[in-house]
């Protein structure tokens, strides 16, 4: 998350003009102008682009269109929505974390070693401005096999180390993380309520798997207890997108039972079990 030699990246817009009854546009060209050395984001793979904003103005020089890019720009105070997402299913061949704090990331260099240092490969990555939010997208490998990562202690050690780096280099993030209260330099003002935070269901995937979608109070160690409950029922986890929203872990797990797509017994003892066992605010898995 430290800048490497200041490396400046500038994006044009499309801007829109609102006069009475007429707009006009103005359409520029995307530019793209790296400062500083660019080698070490060419080495590491990494790839940028951006897609194009527009901006409305009415007559009297006030904004007529409120929205988060703008908000962020006029209130020096607001600390913008971490999202932490590792996804299973999109390559066959390695684990995709994408990592988005508006737009606040850095090069994330220190982010890419400290995965490393896990035994893991970040094979290439690519930086995408969408609006006022950059988002940073890794594909990681472990570095011994060669192959995406399976283990859930090793997934959920790669989320907990990424949000770790992310309140060390962004520690106004804090406030918006459940990590924060334990980690951070302060804790959020809000706590959530495990029982009306958690949502289950399971929904049809096809006749050989089926999809769970959990939504739950993030804690540490929560993949991995969600995992060990998923497998005490003798259910099998074929593939996860795990995504962490500051407070709030929303999971998505492709799950069979003996190669098929769970009935709407095993469907609810599966619910009636997760359920248990997340309103519990404590755990025994440690905490990276």
């Amino acid at each position: 998350m430290a800048l490497a030699n200041s490396t400046i990246f500038f994006a044009s817009s499309s801007s829109a003009f609102r006069h009475r009854s007429r707009v006009f546009a103005l359409d520029f060209a995307p530019i793209l102008t790296v400062f500083g050395v660019p080698n070490k984001c060419s080495e590491l793979g990494f790839t940028f682009s951006t897609k194009k904003n527009i901006l409305y103005a009415s007559t009297d020089g006030l904004n007529a269109v409120s929205s988060t890019s703008l908000k962020s720009e006029q209130d020096a105070d607001y600390v913008p929505m971490p999202i932490v997402n590792i996804d299973q299913d999109s390559d066959s061949d390695a684990t995709i974390v994408q990592l988005s704090f508006g737009d606040r990331l850095g090069a994330l260099l220190d982010t890419m070693k400290a995965l490393k240092d896990l035994g893991l490969d970040v094979s290439k990555g690519t930086v995408a401005t969408e609006g006022s939010v950059k988002k940073t997208k890794f594909f990681i490998k472990r570095l011994d096999t060669g192959r995406k990562v399976e283990d859930p202690d090793m997934l959920e050690r790669i989320r907990l180390t990424i949000i770790n780096n992310l309140l060390e280099y962004h520690p106004e993030c804090s406030v918006q993380l459940a990590l924060g209260e334990a980690f951070g330099i302060k804790a959020p003002e809000k706590k959530l309520d495990i029982d009306i935070a958690t949502h289950i269901q399971v929904k049809e995937d096809g006749p050989k798997r089926s999809l769970l979608c959990i939504e739950t109070a993030d804690r540490p160690g929560l993949l991995v207890e969600i995992i060990k409950i998923i497998a005490d029922i003798n259910i099998d986890v074929e593939s996860a997108e795990i995504d962490t929203e500051g407070l709030v872990a929303k999971d998505k797990f492709h799950v069979s039972y003996r190669g098929a797509a769970l009935n709407s017994s095993l469907s609810q003892v599966l619910v009636n079990c997760l359920r248990y066992y997340l309103r519990r605010p404590e755990t025994d898995i440690d905490s990276y």
